[in-house]
């Protein structure tokens, strides 16, 4: 992986970086990652974000396809951190790319992980060995969750047993991306999007 196949925002007055990774369905480019990307700039945080290498290859040919094995995430993972990270860096990201994230981050040792939306479970399933290292990982983890995510609700997380290093944020009516629906809660993914990045600018420093 290069620089160039990046995308990375104006540089940190206050040299605060975020390593953002997209979820298994949508790219680095979708228009959820671009929202929440200028809500963080715009609050002097650089975000850098990348590919992993199958939906690098949909770039190119058009064709959609499963996410790589778990071995190839990691690699990418550590290519990245490789590449721009550091002691001072924040990684994380959507659902699979935040998931992905937490199994390598003590590994990679960054500041902290951020996840937006962690997949528990597949929608309908038992967690299985999703949440297992969970239990005891010895870095910093924040988890932004919407209180209806299907791969994650209130009553299932408060099931779990999880380290005492990670941090659920919640967001009252919030699905799997973070979107609510406005008849409950007035607000929309937008709205949303903004408390994310809100609480994201107190979690980095």
């Amino acid at each position: 992986m290069k620089k160039k196949d990046l995308l990375i925002s104006n540089k940190s007055k206050s040299n605060r970086i975020f390593i953002l990774a997209h979820g298994a369905g949508a790219p680095m480019d979708h228009e959820w990652m671009e929202t929440l990307t200028q809500k963080l700039v715009s609050r002097d945080i650089q975000v850098i974000r990348f590919e992993f290498p199958y939906m690098a290859q949909r770039r190119i040919d058009g064709k959609k396809r499963p996410p790589n094995t778990k071995k190839i995430l990691f690699e990418t993972w550590r290519d990245i951190f490789s590449l721009v990270g550091g002691s001072d860096v924040y990684i994380g990201g959507k659902s699979m790319g935040g998931r992905m994230a937490t199994l390598v981050a003590d590994e990679l040792n960054p500041k902290g992980v951020i996840c937006l939306g962690f997949p528990f479970h597949a929608p309908g399933k038992p967690p299985k060995d999703r949440i297992d290292h969970l239990k005891d990982i010895k870095s910093k983890v924040h988890i932004l969750q919407g209180t209806r995510d299907t791969m994650g609700t209130t009553d299932d997380v408060g099931g779990y047993q999880l380290s005492k290093n990670i941090k659920i944020h919640w967001f009252k009516d919030g699905d799997h991306s973070l979107k609510p629906r406005k008849r409950e809660t007035g607000k929309t993914l937008d709205d949303y999007l903004e408390l994310a990045a809100i609480q994201i600018d107190k979690i980095i420093n």
